[in-house]
């Protein structure tokens, strides 16, 4: 049985309708595995060649389907690589090392190798945001440029247990309700559109087939934030109920004074359509 899947078919089921997302990129895009020493990682890389490598990393319970609004803006001007991240359901290897190992970071190095990059913007959305940031702080030389959407382990956690625990078990109904509470306004302005509601039912099916991480995001101390010398902007939600959005702003201003944040007050935790504004910015540190 696998770890990560409640079972064989519900993994099935949600590859099935990755591979269909993953059809809809809006961009000439290739799709490979490199080989890592945590297994396969699947890529898409889209945009020129020759242009400054940017590489984006999804959140927890996702895959590289959440950059589909983003990612015509970023590969006009950019070579994007989108990364599955293991133990998630995309299609990279199921392999979990706890958060706290120290796995991770060499995980990132090693698909930057493989895909020939030695120093590229790293874009990172809640998990993601906590692992872009990891790695910037432990080789910061191998980071251009760095963007965080809602970014993990920076400022406090809420506790969620509190009212999502009860919703888990009211079945289809109390996942969905979940679902609404976590992801926030964004989500029902995506579900005004047809793609929005296709996204939302895809979000659902993963909900309902995969087990997400439990564990808790090891913090990135102030100490280790000081390190970000690269050019960093950070995109919040002031209604983000799963991470304290004012906390993330104030520890990250307060290490590294140069960051630019982008605060929004009428966003949750999806933050989903930055593309343009991410793309100026590292243009701009490309420059």
């Amino acid at each position: 049985m696998s770890a990560i899947w409640k079972s064989p078919e519900a993994a099935a089921t949600v590859r099935a309708r990755y591979a269909a997302f993953l059809n809809l990129w809006p961009a000439p895009s290739e799709q490979r595995r490199v080989s890592t020493s945590q297994g396969d990682t699947f890529v898409i890389s889209s945009g020129p060649k020759n242009a400054p490598p940017v590489v984006l990393l999804h959140g927890s319970a996702s895959n590289s389907a959440s950059w589909l609004g983003d990612a015509a803006a970023l590969s006009a001007r950019f070579r994007v690589h989108a990364v599955d991240v293991i133990g998630e359901p995309g299609f990279s290897a199921e392999s979990r090392p706890p958060l706290a190992s120290g796995a991770y970071a060499p995980w990132i190095g090693e698909v930057l190798d493989a895909l020939g990059v030695p120093r590229a913007a790293l874009v990172g959305l809640s998990l993601g945001g906590w692992l872009a940031a990891d790695f910037a702080t432990r080789h910061p030389e191998r980071v251009i440029g760095l963007v965080l959407l809602c970014p993990g382990g920076i400022g406090r956690h809420r506790n969620i247990l509190i009212w999502a625990a009860p919703l888990l078990l009211m079945g289809s109904w109390g996942q969905r309700r979940m679902m609404q509470k976590i992801l926030g306004p964004g989500l029902a302005r995506a579900e005004k559109t047809p793609e929005g509601q296709a996204f939302g039912a895809f979000n659902a099916q993963i909900f309902a087939g995969f087990r997400p991480r439990m564990e808790a995001l090891p913090p990135i101390t102030s100490d280790a934030l000081a390190r970000l010398v690269m050019p960093v902007m950070t995109i919040l939600g002031a209604q983000d109920a799963m991470i304290d959005s004012a906390d993330t702003r104030r520890a990250l201003t307060a290490a590294a004074p140069h960051t630019r944040v982008l605060w929004l007050p009428d966003d949750g935790h999806m933050l989903v359509g930055h593309g343009a504004a991410i793309a100026d910015f590292l243009a701009e540190t490309a420059a």
